[in-house]
């Protein structure tokens, strides 16, 4: 169940990520917003990806990964993440150098993971 809920946590916790980060630059009405609203506004939907991140954190640490099999877990998830909401949230068209850098980090998820297969 706990890697289940890593895994889980980590695709909620980059979803929040994403709109925090790039959110505004896609809602017309809150990009019109001064930069300090959109900071702030930023800041609070962060708040809620880092309640994700860190339990996540957590749970990956006592299931025995290291700071860098979490982190590159971490980027992989925000890959898969990312293409989706590139494309169905920002509207931008697909390119396969989405699917290039996504295999690129699958090779990182192995060599950083191959001592436990």
């Amino acid at each position: 169940m706990k890697p289940f809920l890593f895994i889980l946590m980590l695709f909620v916790s980059n979803t929040f990520m994403l709109f925090a980060w790039y959110g505004h630059l896609r809602f017309g009405a809150v990009a019109a917003k001064p930069l300090p609203v959109i900071v702030l506004c930023s800041w609070l939907i962060a708040f809620v990806e880092y309640s994700f991140m860190i339990p996540a954190n957590r749970i990956g640490a006592s299931l025995g990964l290291s700071v860098a099999q979490l982190r590159v877990l971490a980027e992989a998830v925000s890959l898969i993440v990312l293409i989706p909401f590139s494309i169905c949230v920002m509207h931008e068209k697909p390119r396969l150098d989405y699917l290039w850098a996504f295999l690129c980090l699958l090779g990182a998820v192995y060599f950083v993971n191959r001592s436990n297969f």
